[in-house]
């Protein structure tokens, strides 16, 4: 089991940056794919990035790729999205996903509660 727990959102201005973490807890981290999505208000929930168990394999979504760097500390267990030169249309609800049972179809089995990211313009 892991229990992903995000943190790090809040309040910023377009073209700001902001890194959003998050904790997890349970013995597998450093074996498990992990990645992040968002969702807008009125929206689906839509991948944002991925990064293997190792952190040597990245992907990103077009929405997001030359602004968006994804990490991963495995001795720490914490996962990063660092956003820079942020936009209104990334306002959403960030969510940590953990343990890829598709890496291809961006599929995973644990979730966190999600943090909210609000870009004023």
């Amino acid at each position: 089991q892991l229990h992903p727990v995000e943190s790090g959102g809040g309040l910023v201005q377009a073209g700001n940056s902001l890194t959003l973490s998050c904790a997890i807890s349970g013995r597998t981290f450093s074996t498990a794919a992990m990645a992040w999505f968002r969702q807008a208000p009125g929206k689906e929930r839509e991948f944002v990035a991925q990064i293997s168990h190792s952190g040597d394999i990245t992907e990103y979504a077009d929405s997001v790729k030359g602004r968006a760097t994804i990490s991963r500390d495995n001795a720490k267990n914490i996962l990063f999205l660092q956003m820079n030169g942020l936009k209104p249309e990334d306002t959403a609800v960030y969510f940590c996903a953990a343990y890829a049972t598709s890496w291809q179809n961006r599929k995973y089995s644990y979730w966190g509660q999600g943090t909210q990211v609000t870009v004023s313009s």
